[in-house]
């Protein structure tokens, strides 16, 4: 029952929490329940002065629900909704580039009008 409980509470977390509009920072996060099976998640907001900032708020909001994660890298995200646009790109100094393909796989599946594009190039 706590493998399934697990698997619940890492179910019900959002795939993709991301500011609506402008350019900002992202995390790419795997979660972890008691034997359930893991899930990346993309946050990524424009309060956050640092990567760390946006994991650690992450961590703590997992954490109440009983859930383990680990930052798996981040990068930035430039959200232009006037153009129905989001742009992945760039690296995280403390926890490396994050996948930027797997983060505009969860983009995509988030926002299926979008055209989403990325690139490894810039900071």
């Amino acid at each position: 029952p706590v493998a399934a409980m697990a698997g619940e509470a890492v179910s019900r977390v959002p795939d993709v929490q991301i500011d609506s509009d402008g350019v900002f920072k992202y995390v790419l996060v795997r979660v972890r329940g008691a034997g359930a099976p893991a899930k990346d998640i993309v946050r990524g907001h424009g309060w956050a002065e640092y990567h760390a900032d946006l994991f650690e708020r992450t961590a703590e909001e997992l954490a109440r629900h009983g859930l383990s994660c680990e930052c798996l890298g981040g990068g930035r995200l430039s959200h232009r909704p006037e153009e129905r646009k989001i742009h992945v790109y760039g690296y995280s100094v403390g926890f490396g580039r994050a996948d930027h393909a797997v983060t505009t796989e969860k983009l995509k599946a988030e926002y299926p009008d979008y055209e989403i594009t990325w690139a490894d190039e810039g900071y």
